[in-house]
């Protein structure tokens, strides 16, 4: 696992779990394996510290995984071993120690996924998606604002965006993907400046999060379902070479495209959910339709590029969804759109293991059903 000692946001004590943790700021799950055996548990305090998770089937805990680097920046991780089941935790740096908070492990017949696109770290409403008990948090990128809003630059902007749902991120794995607001440097301006804009290789991100592979680009199985989730760092693709440019390479010889066709190659799962953060039309005019033929191998692409709630339908039945936690924003309709709503919205996808097909919802913040799209598992695609 990964240790730094980078910089905390200075906020009150949150509420709840954490009032009597004097330097324990803020507790978030992820996952760094590429399937659900292993899930971390990340943290920030104000002093260097080690690092302890106990955990358990109850608030007796029983085991128990150490680190004795001396950090600011907490990733632990710990096996899973069981399923259908609450798992108790509790983390110590030092002498500060949290209260008992919980999550739950991955069930055997239902699997709930939640993505959302265009968070910004806002503080908004989410009780819709917290009804609808997902067991793993996705996102369509663009977490945060930017690196440099006054109060919360650098990694106080992901501070931020983990403190706008302590008790959300306190009991759900959390995997986002990169947008170009995850490593915005400084403002973009009307113009390319002299300077760069973004950090191409989201330093940052990838040192406050802890995710599979590369953790710029990853994929995430989920066996028992046979789901495979990929995350793409596709963003603003027209500004590549610039000093606006925001994402990795994307040609067919790039270390991205290269890894996504030979991950289609070899997936076999009956799910395939590709995740990125740029308009699929941009995708394919600036690629000749390039990596359209690897989408059209999986089952759906998903987008936060946009600010509403949109499905497209591609050629070959794949349906291409945006996502935005704040849908009232331009409306830049896809040419194939079959359903479109100026909404705050989430993709809710439901997976029943054994069945033939699976359900995504585009819901709204009062958790009301936008569009369901029945999708059914791969034929031949692969």
């Amino acid at each position: 696992m990964k240790f730094t000692t980078g910089h905390c946001l200075a906020l009150p004590l949150l509420a709840g779990s954490l009032a009597h943790a004097a330097s324990i700021e803020r507790i978030w799950l992820s996952h760094s394996s590429e399937e659900p055996s292993h899930l971390v548990v990340n943290w920030q305090t104000a002093k260097p510290g080690n690092s302890v998770v106990e955990f358990g089937l109850d608030a007796h805990y029983g085991q128990r995984v150490a680190q004795e680097d001396s950090v600011t920046l907490h990733h632990v991780e710990i096996p899973l071993v069981h399923q259908d089941v609450v798992y108790h935790y509790r983390v110590s740096s030092g002498e500060a120690v949290t209260a008992d908070a919980s999550f739950k492990a991955y069930p055997t017949t239902e699997l709930r996924v939640v993505i959302i696109g265009d968070w910004h770290a806002k503080a908004v409403d989410l009780s819709a998606i917290i009804k609808a008990a997902p067991h793993l948090l996705l996102t369509a990128g663009d977490n945060v604002p930017s690196l440099h809003e006054p109060g919360r630059e650098g990694l106080k902007a992901f501070s931020g965006l983990i403190d706008c749902q302590p008790a959300l991120f306190r009991s759900t794995p959390f995997m986002p993907i990169l947008g170009n607001h995850d490593r915005e440097l400084t403002a973009r301006g009307a113009k390319p400046p002299e300077h760069p804009v973004y950090d191409p290789e989201a330093r940052t991100y990838r040192e406050f999060f802890a995710l599979p592979g590369d953790e710029w680009k990853w994929h995430f199985d989920v066996p028992d379902f046979g789901v495979r989730f990929v995350a793409l760092d596709l963003s603003h693709i027209q500004d590549f070479g610039t000093t606006w440019q925001t994402c990795h390479a994307y040609d067919e010889q790039s270390v991205q495209f290269q890894w996504y066709r030979q991950l289609m190659d070899r997936s076999n799962a009956g799910y395939v959910f590709t995740l990125n953060n740029e308009k699929q039309t941009q995708i394919f005019g600036r690629t000749k339709g390039l990596w359209h033929e690897q989408f059209r191998r999986g089952s759906a692409l998903v987008t936060g590029f946009g600010q509403f709630a949109e499905r497209a339908e591609l050629k070959e039945g794949i349906p291409c969804f945006n996502t935005c936690i704040k849908g009232d924003g331009a409306a830049y309709k896809d040419p194939q759109s079959k359903f479109f709503a100026s909404e705050d919205n989430f993709l809710l996808l439901t997976f029943k293991r054994g069945e033939p097909t699976m359900t995504a919802q585009l819901k709204n913040l009062r958790g009301d059903v936008l569009d369901a799209r029945v999708i059914e598992k791969r034929t031949g695609r692969h």
